[in-house]
């Protein structure tokens, strides 16, 4: 074997004496650099960018010598890192910078047990952790993720002691868009090794957000295996579909019958084409949040030929006090919601008492009283947000399939 010597000279006679110098540089020598950027082939950073103090307080760390005003963003952690400041100043929680060029700051408040997004902003860049693991994909742009553990948060954590699903990744041509789509599919465990057949839950995310985004952000895999694990919901398979379509005149991203046509024409005959499905209504379910559940009231409530199980968190109609939503919707749908009131099995419906959509709850629920459609109501805490969808999730799984 060759020598260091030997080694360094023949990087020396190719212009690589410097880096081959700092490479084989001791720990100390690095750690005494006057930059944070890392040196040297190779070379890794020597802070650790995102660090849960034991009182879940959180420090947030990130290298950018250059920069001037740098930030930590996140709209999850709204009330701990004050980011709701007043009109014409900047949003954030602002960062110091030393020498090194190394910028920290630590949250003021501790956070609950549960997983955030966030990202930094450099110089008013909005740059994901240039270090972090984990990240969750918007409709565009990703954010970083970070998780705060504890007993609250423990349904939505990994548990190296239970059986693990699969989280994948789909793509299919849409006949009805004339584009490819993606989805991301979960199939629990045992799934890859056995020869069952399982129901099937449509998942739909919101009006930020990806197909991506239930599986990362939302929890939603390991939720379920949790679930399975203590016998508290049955095996199932959930489709996560891209709520988002090419725009179309004269429809918006509640209004959309594009996804619509997209979800029952093309995805939901490819996922029974190519995953072991159970047959008919009684093994169909949809469900979603925000936008996806703006999908589920106008593609699955009425549906009942299609799904039997309804889940909407965080969305209903009348939004803004308009009346004619409900007038406009019972009169498309007026057929399928009467038979939906004989036919589903479950309508589950989520709102937080701090959402901004609150005031749609009175008149959804008059008009599924109005028809007659039974259906659980859980009314919460909190707002607008995915601590309060990855909750409803889990207290919505175990009422399926029964």
């Amino acid at each position: 074997m060759a020598s260091i010597t030997n080694i360094t000279r023949i990087l020396a006679r190719n212009g690589a004496f410097a880096s081959a110098a700092a490479l084989l540089a001791s720990p100390v020598a690095a750690q005494e650099q006057d930059s944070c950027k890392p040196e040297g082939m190779f070379a890794m950073p020597t802070y650790e960018a995102v660090e849960v103090l034991p009182d879940n307080r959180i420090t947030f760390r990130i290298c950018a010598p250059e920069a001037t005003d740098v930030r930590v963003i996140s709209s999850d952690m709204e009330g701990t890192i004050p980011m709701g400041f007043a009109p014409g100043e900047q949003a954030g929680l602002a960062m110091t910078k030393d020498q090194s060029g190394l910028w920290s700051v630590t949250t003021q408040q501790p956070l609950a047990a549960d997983t955030y997004r966030f990202n930094f902003q450099v110089n008013g860049a909005r740059v994901p952790s240039p270090l972090a693991t984990e990240f969750s994909a918007e409709r565009t742009g990703i954010n970083s993720l970070v998780e705060v553990p504890g007993e609250a948060g423990a349904f939505q954590s990994w548990n190296r002691d239970v059986p693990h699903g699969v989280l994948s990744e789909i793509e299919y041509w849409s006949d009805s868009i004339g584009a490819k789509r993606r989805a991301h599919v979960y199939t629990p465990p045992g799934y890859m090794a056995g020869s069952d057949d399982y129901p099937v839950l449509y998942l739909v995310h919101g009006a930020g957000d990806s197909d991506d985004s239930w599986g990362t952000v939302g929890r939603a895999n390991y939720i379920a295996d949790n679930l399975l694990a203590a016998g508290e919901a049955e095996p199932m398979i959930i489709v996560m579909p891209f709520g988002h379509t090419p725009q179309s005149f004269g429809e918006n991203m509640l209004n959309n019958d594009t996804f619509g046509n997209d979800l029952i024409e093309d995805l939901i005959p490819h996922v029974d084409a190519n995953f072991r499905t159970r047959e008919g209504a009684e093994n169909r379910a949809m469900a979603g949040l925000s936008m996806g559940g703006a999908h589920t009231i106008r593609n699955g409530l009425p549906r009942s030929d299609l799904f039997d199980y309804i889940g909407i968190f965080s969305m209903g109609l009348g939004i803004g006090g308009d009346q004619d939503q409900v007038t406009q919707y019972t009169a498309a749908n007026d057929a399928g919601l009467r038979r939906s009131a004989e036919e589903l099995d479950l309508v589950y419906y989520a709102m937080g008492e701090d959402d901004f959509l609150y005031g749609t709850v009175a008149p959804t629920r008059a008009m599924l009283d109005e028809y007659g459609i039974e259906h659980v109501y859980n009314e919460t805490a909190g707002g607008h947000t995915w601590i309060n969808w990855r909750r409803y999730l889990h207290d919505f799984l175990p009422r399926l399939f029964r």
